[in-house]
C-alpha cells in the first residue's frame, strides 16, 4: 500500500506557480472625465487560457505548463488598469464594466488586447487597440498600442514584471488622452 501510495504522489504534477500583473505609477494629469468605465477588455483568443503565454513567434505558441495566471487574464487587465487610471486622474473615478459599483459615464474606455508575449529577442511585445469615448460625441478617439518592454532578467517572473511595465504605459496614454478631453467638433 505504501508502495502504491507513493508511486501515486510521484505521478502527481506539482501545483502550478500564480503570476498576477501589478499596477506601476505613472504621471498624475489634472482634469479629466468625473466617471469613468473600463469597459471588458477584449483578448487575442490565444491569451484565453490559464497558462501564460512565453511567445507567439514562428507559428508556435510557447505555453509555460506549471506557471499560470492568478486570475482570469481579462479580469486582471481590467483590475489594473481601473487602478492604474484611478492613480493617474486622481479627480475622476474609475469603475469597471464588470464590479459591483455603477454609475452613468462620461467617458468609456474599450480595449482590445491582440498581442502580449515574449518576441524572439525575448522583450515583451504588447499590442492593443483603444476607443476613448466621451458623454455626447458620437465618435470616440481610437488610439493604436505596440509597446516593447525588455525583461530585466530571464524567466516568467521578469516577463511578468514586463508586462505591467507595458501595462502602464498603456494607462499613460489612455490618461493622456482622457485627461485632454474631447476632441473639438
Amino acid at each position: 500500500m505504501l508502495a502504491l501510495t507513493t508511486a501515486l504522489a510521484a505521478c502527481t504534477p506539482p501545483a502550478p506557480v500564480l503570476y498576477s500583473i501589478a499596477p506601476v505609477q505613472g504621471a498624475a494629469h489634472s482634469g479629466g472625465p468625473k466617471v469613468i468605465l473600463v469597459q471588458q477588455i477584449g483578448l487575442a483568443r490565444y491569451l484565453e487560457r490559464s497558462q501564460i503565454v512565453r511567445s507567439s513567434e514562428n507559428y508556435r505558441l510557447d505555453v509555460m505548463s506549471n506557471d499560470w495566471w492568478g486570475e482570469p487574464l481579462g479580469a486582471m487587465l481590467s483590475r489594473v488598469l481601473v487602478e492604474e487610471l484611478s492613480q493617474r486622474l486622481p479627480q475622476s473615478v474609475v469603475l469597471s464594466e464588470n464590479g459591483a459599483v455603477s454609475s452613468p459615464a462620461d467617458a468609456t474606455i474599450e480595449l482590445n488586447l491582440r498581442r502580449l508575449d515574449e518576441d524572439a529577442t525575448g522583450s515583451v511585445v504588447l499590442q492593443a487597440q483603444a476607443a476613448v469615448s466621451f458623454k455626447g460625441r458620437p465618435t470616440p478617439v481610437l488610439q493604436s498600442f505596440r509597446l516593447v518592454a525588455a525583461p530585466q532578467g530571464t524567466g516568467v517572473p521578469y516577463e511578468v514584471a514586463a508586462i505591467s511595465v507595458a501595462l502602464g504605459q498603456v494607462a499613460d496614454g489612455l490618461a493622456s488622452t482622457l485627461a485632454a478631453g474631447p476632441p473639438a467638433r
